[in-house]
């Protein structure tokens, strides 16, 4: 659906977008990175708002720069607010409908839709200047959807609205997804990202350094040992059982006295060695749990490495 090449995007001397190549493919996929890591930038080249200094964007096989036949397949939510804040938000979106083409008709029925369906039809005819930071997201979703697009883009689309509006928001991409279509949500807050999705592209200064399930990424940079914490009422006994496996690095007692923490490589195999000491030796294990399995973690050792 949506392919970079070799796409470096230059504003004057300074590095927006820097060799970029990755395929982006229909279902739910973050654009990761830190304020100034390229995301807004890799949005704007992909929506044609901007054309790469080098290589190619494509969007379906056509550039996407002043290109109206590839607009009639996109949706974009752009960070920025640009609203006409004195009308309601049951105007705004039904006059963007019809400047996507549709009749009055059509547009009234669609805008219909589309306000329930981002949960805004109770509160749809209260002027736009009137609405909380989440309310003005969930509008410019609506419009993004009006006109059905294969390709819809969200830049920090979260931002503003409460947790259960968050979960609800989330939700709704992820049935958007699960109807082929191919979203693309940037974020720089790492635990909204893993509750959305595992297929992430991770942008830092303008370069790609990772894209792919996350778990499979994780996989790629196990040359860094895993934290595992392993809590027990028998700290010393599993310490005596664990610290001679080849894989353990380093072993500390807790201060609790309740677990151990260790670092491991190859975690797989120490997880199984791990459930052969409780079956076959009866170790006493409460919990284990391992904070290096999570976005966070991967963002700090790609960035950083």
């Amino acid at each position: 659906m949506i392919t970079l090449t070799n796409a470096s995007r230059w504003y004057g001397q300074v590095i927006g977008l820097n060799d970029v190549t990755c395929e982006i493919q229909p279902g739910l996929t973050a654009l990761l990175g830190m304020n100034g890591a390229g995301k807004s930038t890799m949005l704007r080249l992909i929506t044609g708002q901007i054309r790469p200094t080098t290589g190619s964007v494509l969007i379906q096989g056509q550039e996407p720069f002043a290109n109206p036949e590839v607009y009639k397949h996109l949706g974009y939510c752009p960070e920025i607010d640009n609203f006409y804040e004195n009308m309601t938000g049951r105007q705004f979106v039904q006059y963007l409908a019809r400047l996507a083409g549709f009749s009055a008709t059509q547009a009234k029925a669609l805008t219909i839709e589309m306000l329930q369906r981002v949960g805004m039809a109770d509160r749809a005819d209260k002027r736009i200047k009137g609405y909380s930071k989440g309310m003005r997201q969930r509008i410019k979703l609506a419009q993004a959807m009006i006109h059905s697009p294969e390709i819809i883009l969200l830049d920090e689309p979260l931002n503003g609205l409460d947790p259960v509006g968050r979960r609800e928001y989330i939700d709704l991409l992820h049935d958007l997804a699960l109807e082929g279509k191919t979203i693309v949500v940037s974020s720089h807050i790492l635990y909204e990202v893993e509750s959305m999705t595992k297929s992430i592209l991770l942008l830092h200064r303008g370069r790609l350094l990772a894209t792919g399930d996350l778990r499979v990424i994780r996989g790629l940079i196990d040359k860094y040992p895993h934290r595992v914490r392993v809590e027990t009422d028998d700290p010393r006994r599993a310490a005596q059982l664990l610290s001679p496996l080849p894989n353990v690095v380093s072993l500390r007692f807790d201060p609790t006295g309740d677990a151990i923490e260790l670092e491991v490589r190859d975690p797989d195999a120490f997880y199984q060695a791990l459930g052969n000491f409780v079956l076959d030796e009866n170790l006493p294990v409460s919990a284990f749990s391992s904070p290096d399995n999570n976005l966070e973690s991967v963002f700090q050792y790609l960035v950083h490495s």
